[in-house]
């Protein structure tokens, strides 16, 4: 099988993880949040990924950073989200520990990739 651009960045690979990681933590939200917090948890976890790999298809480093700022704002979206979640009873300490340093390692190969690929 052919391996896309982006497929070979281990900051994709990453952020796929803790998206699907989300998923499984907001599998456990109350049935009320169906439509409120889950679903827009989930859109900003997907969306790191997602602007990864839009960003890495794109011709031009300026564009590249341009989606990996993109997909540093969605993280940042989720780790609140994650945070809220926690305050509100629906996760624990553990799962938000896990999901925060994961963010965090995210964030750090975002910013050295975004410094990496920024016009000079």
């Amino acid at each position: 099988m052919a391996e896309f651009r982006f497929e070979k960045l281990e900051v994709w690979r990453k952020a796929m993880d803790w998206a699907k990681a989300i998923y499984q933590v907001s599998r456990g939200f109350p049935d009320h949040e169906r439509n409120g917090l889950t679903p827009q948890l989930r859109r900003a976890a997907v969306s790191v990924a997602s602007n990864i790999a839009e960003g890495a298809g794109r011709t031009s480093d300026a564009d590249f950073a341009r989606f990996l700022e993109i997909a540093y704002g969605s993280l940042m979206e989720a780790t609140c989200q994650v945070r809220l979640a926690f305050e509100l009873g629906y996760t624990d300490r553990d799962h938000i520990e896990t999901l925060k340093e994961a963010a965090a390692e995210i964030s750090r190969m975002l910013s050295g990739l975004r410094k990496y690929r920024k016009p000079r």
